[in-house]
């Protein structure tokens, strides 16, 4: 069974991602041999980083916790809305006090926004942040456009394009996990 949690990356008033944050995880739990959960950004409240969880003796309340996920995830996925044509602070932060543990995974990157572009720039900076955290992100992403009209509070998409959508992402995600457990599994045993 593959562990991929979903990271919900804003903690913003009103934030919208969280609808599809809740389709993702929704859609994730219903693929066989998958664990996931979503860590909400909201309910973790990290402070500003002073130093990464490697190097602390003393880690901020949850970060552990919040760490160890990351580190026994096989992959994971990162849902973000697009501020300002860049990603919230409070993700980088949080990204920021890990580094070990993110090494060699697969990351799915899932980008919003209230406008018609989907966070396309959102898209590419987390592209660059993630191969800079030594994780790999995978090709296939999911944006979404009009985010306050495409989906409901529960998570339920009002245009069902984002159900194909979803599929080829996930396919996506699930191959690269696989691929990338298979050879860690392959240097372990070797």
């Amino acid at each position: 069974m593959y562990y991929i949690p979903i990271i919900a990356g804003s903690t913003r008033r009103d934030r919208q991602s969280i609808k599809v944050a809740r389709f993702v995880l929704a859609r994730l739990r219903s693929r066989e041999g998958i664990s996931t959960e979503l860590l909400d950004l909201l309910e973790y409240n990290f402070p500003i980083m002073e130093e990464r969880l490697h190097r602390r003796d003393d880690p901020p309340p949850r970060l552990q916790e919040f760490g160890d996920k990351i580190g026994r995830a096989d992959s994971f996925i990162i849902v973000s809305p697009e501020y300002n044509n860049g990603y919230p602070g409070v993700l980088k932060n949080a990204l920021d006090y890990l580094l070990p543990e993110y090494e060699r995974k697969p990351v799915g990157i899932v980008t919003v926004s209230a406008g018609g572009f989907g966070g396309i720039t959102c898209l590419a900076q987390l592209r660059l942040v993630t191969i800079g955290m030594g994780a790999f992100p995978i090709p296939e992403n999911l944006s979404v456009s009009h985010v306050h009209d495409t989906f409901q509070e529960d998570g339920t998409p009002n245009d069902t394009a984002y159900e194909k959508r979803a599929a080829v992402f996930l396919d996506e995600v699930l191959w690269f996990t696989e691929a990338i457990a298979t050879q860690k599994a392959r240097k372990k045993s070797a």
